[in-house]
């Protein structure tokens, strides 16, 4: 299975940003994907890193929103099914999400919980601009913190 991901990991890098774009989608919906490593491999390939960042933000919010989406239609089987997440954990993300509202999207970027905050919204109905907006700005800084990390430690390794 490694291999297989090497191997499509790879191939999304070799498609430039439409490559990047995929590969966050898939990393922010349920598959278990590295992005960054593709947004960090098309940096060090010379694209430019707005687009990049770009690119990698929106396809890991349209990834997250499948999964607001899925939260939205409140199909629990469907859930538990294909996001492998169970309904006690949901139920225990909605309790804790009541009254903080469409705003804690922003924390959807964090591995482990980030899926169960946006399918929690979904099944809240919270309010799909705030969501989307929220979303994408937490996955935006995410990239740009984790581009500025690794920018840093590069510059450490090269001197």
């Amino acid at each position: 299975m490694d291999a297989f991901i090497d191997s499509a990991i790879q191939l999304l890098i070799e498609w430039g940003l439409p490559g990047l774009f995929i590969s966050a989608l898939l990393a922010g919906s349920i598959v278990p994907f590295s992005s960054e490593l593709a947004l960090v491999a098309l940096i060090k390939l010379g694209l430019p890193p707005i687009a990049c960042l770009l690119s990698a933000t929106l396809g890991n919010t349209a990834g997250g929103m499948t999964c607001y989406y899925m939260g939205r239609l409140g199909k629990i089987a469907w859930i538990e099914k294909y996001f492998k997440v169970k309904k006690e954990k949901v139920d225990k993300m909605v309790n804790f999400l009541q009254g903080k509202g469409a705003m804690m999207a922003f924390f959807a970027f964090l591995p482990a919980i980030g899926e169960v905050i946006a399918i929690a919204l979904g099944f809240m109905r919270s309010n799909t601009w705030i969501t989307v907006g929220s979303m994408f700005l937490g996955k935006l800084i995410r990239y740009i913190l984790l581009l500025y990390v690794l920018e840093s430690a590069w510059d450490a390794v090269a001197t």
